[in-house]
């Protein structure tokens, strides 16, 4: 009998951990996603199983978490014949924590249990994740499958992310669902779907995922060992992703937000030492230097796409930092105006990555950035 790999004393780095929080293993709890796990225990009841799932929504809102959830259960319930004797059928996915299946997976030690993520390239300079799932991983967990079904009972697979599925493995994975393994669920992940195959997305139930209401994300947060203050705030920047609430709290994004805020305050005559002082955070290299340069890119990004809403609705969201409602009713009066911060979004956002990937100074590109939107809001003054 194949086992799955014993990665517990694996010094590599996992893909799908974001840092400073659990992993989605080690989340015992989910939180504010009611509806998808009753959806899920519906069809359990119903015997309404198919072969594949799609887990679906934004990056950070739990998908991962509910896909370890679902596979601990469907591991760890006994399938019953509904005789006199039987145990009564299930209510939530919940498994005591001491269960021989939940000390497994959290070891990843599980027989049953197959986990699909980019693989770790040994040969790169330095070595690091592959950017991609290639065809050899979807094979593996055939052949894994193919091997393992001499002990009897369920099995599972998560990949995560289905989004990283090269065109071959995707292609392999789709075969896979056109004739399943017996007793296999497959558990797939996507922040964003629609880049998937549309006959895997035909032959898997989408389950869907919303962003986190501010009560839900602070409970999340505290749940990941963070910190529930301003988290109304932090459900604005985040877009309610516990993930992205994490990675900014990380990076002391909320300061940063505000600092930007301060800065675009002045608009349309910028302050050029203090736009020179936000482009060189951005700036320098290695990972810190690269988080900072998105977390910067991220969050003017955010508060463009914050203008053009209010514009269009004629009302400012909840302030994210002080000051915000006043400045995005002053920025974005109209709709009118709304069009133009919403183009500049998209222009501005693309020309600043595809700089980046050719290796320009991110401090220039920075500064551009900064200097467009002035120039933007100039042309929008009143006269």
């Amino acid at each position: 009998m194949a086992r799955a790999p014993d990665l517990s004393e694996d010094p590599v780095p996992e893909p799908d951990r974001v840092e400073g929080a659990p992993h989605p293993r080690e989340t015992p709890r989910l939180i504010g996603q009611a509806a998808a796990e009753a959806t899920f225990m519906a069809a359990w009841r119903q015997g309404r199983m198919p072969h594949g799932w799609l887990l679906t929504g934004p990056r950070g809102v739990g998908k991962a978490t509910l896909a370890w959830r679902i596979a601990r259960f469907l591991l760890a319930t006994a399938e019953g014949d509904g005789g006199l004797f039987a145990p009564p059928p299930a209510d939530s996915l919940d498994i005591p924590p001491d269960h021989p299946v939940c000390r497994r997976m959290l070891a990843l030690s599980e027989p049953r249990l197959f986990l699909l993520r980019r693989p770790w390239d040994d040969k790169a300079t330095p070595p690091r994740h592959r950017q991609e799932i290639t065809v050899e991983e979807v094979r593996r967990m055939k052949n894994f499958f193919s091997l393992s079904a001499a002990d009897g009972g369920r099995r599972a697979a998560i990949i995560d992310a289905a989004d990283d599925l090269n065109t071959n493995a995707a292609n392999a994975l789709l075969k896979l669902l056109e004739e399943p393994p017996r007793g296999v669920t497959l558990l797939l992940v996507s922040h964003q779907p629609w880049r998937l195959l549309p006959t895997i997305r035909s032959r898997c139930r989408e389950l869907r995922l919303g962003p986190l209401s501010a009560p839900d994300l602070a409970q999340a947060l505290v749940a990941a060992g963070g910190e529930a203050d301003g988290a109304g705030a932090m459900a604005e920047l985040s877009g309610g992703s516990v993930g992205e609430a994490i990675r900014i709290a990380n990076l002391d994004g909320m300061k940063l937000y505000a600092r930007i805020l301060a800065l675009f305050a002045s608009l349309p005559r910028i302050d050029r030492p203090r736009a020179l002082a936000l482009a060189e955070a951005g700036a320098g290299r290695g990972p810190e230097a690269e988080a900072s340069f998105e977390l910067i890119l991220g969050l003017v990004d955010l508060f463009l796409a914050r203008l053009a809403r209010a514009g269009v609705t004629g009302a400012p969201p909840p302030e994210a930092a002080s000051g915000e409602a006043a400045l995005i009713a002053r920025l974005a009066p109209d709709a009118a105006a709304a069009l133009v911060w919403a183009d500049l979004a998209q222009s501005l956002s693309a020309r600043a990555r595809r700089g980046r990937a050719v290796n320009l100074d991110p401090a220039s590109l920075l500064m551009d950035m900064v200097l467009k939107i002035d120039e933007t809001a100039g042309m929008l003054a009143p006269r």
